[in-house]
């Protein structure tokens, strides 16, 4: 079984995983990496992807990398421009010569007599496993199973003679032209989905058992129109950048601390886009607070557009059961359909699937406490990317390869092998991801705990971050430094 050895392996070449290598080839250059992918291709998430209308729900001046400029003219940008922009990146870095594709990391074993993680792999291409080493264990995998959607147990599903599908795994033969569709879920992919059939299809409905906050926000943003045609793009990119960081944050902070005031502001932008008489209440009003959940963004009004000229509508109810034609509410009525999408979420996956063990002992990820978001407590030379719920979700991601770049830096300088989380003394912990969204909700335990106070606690907070992250200390409470026990030398 051949054994190579890295400094640094990185884990996913999606957007997290592309970006970290980027920053260990500008700060870190003579560190050695390798990246893992057990996909065929690079581009994570925007390369699955491909239901209609994909795109991003953040603006891509925080959602493109800090380091290279965002310069396609939409700020809300499609899936196929946003997997072209990763790629690009890829290859600008050269991080492409380091992917190892269909590479399916199983399990992960640290060794502390030697400061290595020995890292099993599966390769699906050729059904061998095979065996890495590394210093540093970097996993950039998101959180969510990439080969298979959260679709609930619908009563007599398997009565429905037409098409059932999951947005995550859309099928290219699908043809919706003139057909009854019904969309059964709230989120950002069923606010996207729905505009986006609603241009070809007979009609769409989109069922939902509660609302969702959603807002129109244009798909280009203006003052980066304006800035591009008179800075440098770099210069144009970061003056956006900083603009919209500060919104987001602003428009955060303010929904956190006057929720019915953001609650109200909401309802009467909804109200103001969609016909006299609409029920907003109903369709439109959450019962939770504004960010309990994400916000979902309808770029240039497209979801309240396609519902004003009867394209498509809202149905609040629930699914009783599936009939031969479409669906059954709980209220008695029946919504008649040719084709079902059931965008109802995501299952959440750890580490993408691997198992980690600790001087032989495996590990209990939802026993962990996360260190500044991105270690756990007693694992060493470890990090994982899990960006922001509030904000883009790059913003934390280089945030977080930087800081690892400087714990390599400083471990390099300091002679030290190995750096360790400790959690903390209190047991004050709570979930690491606080949104309430069900997909979050069903598998919270199984991730890791984050503490009560800095530096155990993630405060969404980006410009807090950043002083933490790129100018803090390395060294504090909630970390220690040390080498090899058997004093082997690591390279």
């Amino acid at each position: 079984m051949p054994t190579d050895h890295v400094d640094v392996l990185i884990v996913g070449a999606g957007l997290s995983g592309v970006g970290a290598a980027c920053h260990l080839r500008r700060t870190c250059p003579d560190t050695t990496y390798t990246v893992l992918e057990a996909r065929d291709a690079v581009g994570g998430t925007w390369d699955l992807f491909r239901y209609p209308g994909i795109r991003s729900d953040s603006d891509m001046f925080t959602l493109g990398y800090a380091f290279r400029p965002w310069t396609a003219p939409q700020a809300i940008a499609d899936g196929d421009t946003i997997l072209r922009y990763v790629r690009e990146t890829a290859r600008e870095y050269g991080v492409e010569e380091h992917i190892r594709f269909r590479h399916r990391v199983r399990r992960a074993e640290w060794d502390s007599t030697t400061a290595r993680w020995t890292v099993h792999v599966h390769r699906d291409d050729t059904a061998e496993d095979v065996v890495l080493t590394c210093r540093f264990l970097f996993c950039c995998t998101g959180y969510y199973r990439y080969d298979a959607g959260y679709t609930p147990d619908f009563p007599d599903v398997g009565r429905f003679t037409g098409r059932l599908v999951h947005p995550q795994h859309w099928p290219d033969d699908l043809d919706h032209t003139g057909r009854r569709v019904v969309v059964i879920g709230s989120g950002a992919t069923a606010v996207t989905l729905v505009p986006a059939l609603a241009r070809r299809a007979g009609h769409v409905t989109m069922l939902q058992r509660s609302p969702t906050y959603v807002i129109a926000l244009p798909a280009r943003d203006r003052l980066a129109d304006v800035l591009r045609r008179r800075l440098p793009a770099r210069a144009a990119h970061r003056l956006v950048r900083a603009k919209n960081v500060l919104s987001g944050t602003v428009t955060y902070q303010l929904a956190r601390r006057a929720p019915r005031v953001v609650r109200a502001f909401l309802r009467r932008a909804a109200k103001g886009r969609l016909p006299a008489g609409y029920d907003v209440d109903r369709h439109f009003s959450p019962r939770y607070d504004p960010w309990d959940q994400r916000l979902c963004v309808a770029p240039d009004g497209d979801l309240f557009d396609a519902l004003s000229t009867g394209r498509a509508s809202v149905v609040t109810d629930t699914v009783a059961a599936f009939t031969p034609g479409g669906v059954r509410l709980g209220s008695g009525g029946e919504l008649p359909a040719d084709i079902v999408v059931t965008a109802t979420g995501l299952q959440l996956l750890a580490l993408g699937g691997m198992t980690l063990a600790v001087d032989g002992v495996d590990v209990d990820l939802g026993a962990t406490v996360a260190y500044k978001g991105m270690m756990l407590s007693g694992v060493p030379n470890f990090a994982l990317t899990i960006g922001y719920t509030n904000a883009s979700w790059t913003l934390k991601a280089d945030l977080v390869a930087t800081y690892v770049c400087r714990l390599l830096r400083h471990l390099d300088a300091t002679g030290q092998q190995v750096v360790t989380p400790v959690a903390p003394a209190d047991g004050d912990l709570s979930p690491l991801i606080d949104l309430r969204s069900g997909y979050v909700l069903r598998s919270v335990d199984t991730l890791p705990r984050q503490g009560a106070r800095a530096p155990w606690r993630l405060y969404q907070n980006y410009p807090r971050d950043v002083v933490l992250m790129k100018h803090g200390r390395l060294v504090d409470e909630g970390v220690r430094f040390s080498r090899a026990t058997a004093g082997t030398p690591v390279g």
